[in-house]
């Protein structure tokens, strides 16, 4: 093993000293990129399904006519269960008892596995 010349060595020392510690050997060995948790995160947050929120506000549009998609909205889709939020009690109930329909309308348009169950409040 060659010696380093003597005043890389006086750094180092010096270096050493002062930073209490040996110079780090990789400087990006504890870091990781943000690409590798992305899919971890998608499916925390329960997007990974891939239902973009435009894709989803034009089906229910599509699907459950003007006055009714006047007075909702889709609020979130997560882990397959889609939100609606509803303007009035009375429509809520209505639309509690258009449920299974509208559960099979949904369904076919944005997939058999994306939506697992709808759910609305009053907001």
């Amino acid at each position: 093993m060659r010696k380093k010349p003597r005043p890389s060595r006086i750094r180092e020392e010096i270096l050493r000293e002062w930073r209490g510690a040996d110079e780090p050997a990789d400087l990006n060995a504890g870091i990781h990129q943000a690409a590798n948790f992305i899919a971890a995160i998608l499916r925390a947050a329960g997007a990974e399904d891939g239902l973009h929120e435009d894709e989803v506000r034009t089906t229910w549009k599509e699907l459950a006519g003007e006055f009714i998609a006047r007075h909702t909205e889709p609020v979130s889709v997560k882990n397959g269960h889609l939100v609606l939020r509803v303007t009035q009690p009375a429509l809520r109930f209505q639309l509690e008892q258009m449920k299974p329909l509208l559960f099979a309308r949904i369904r076919t348009q944005l997939g058999e596995n994306r939506i697992k169950s709808i759910k609305f409040t009053l907001g």
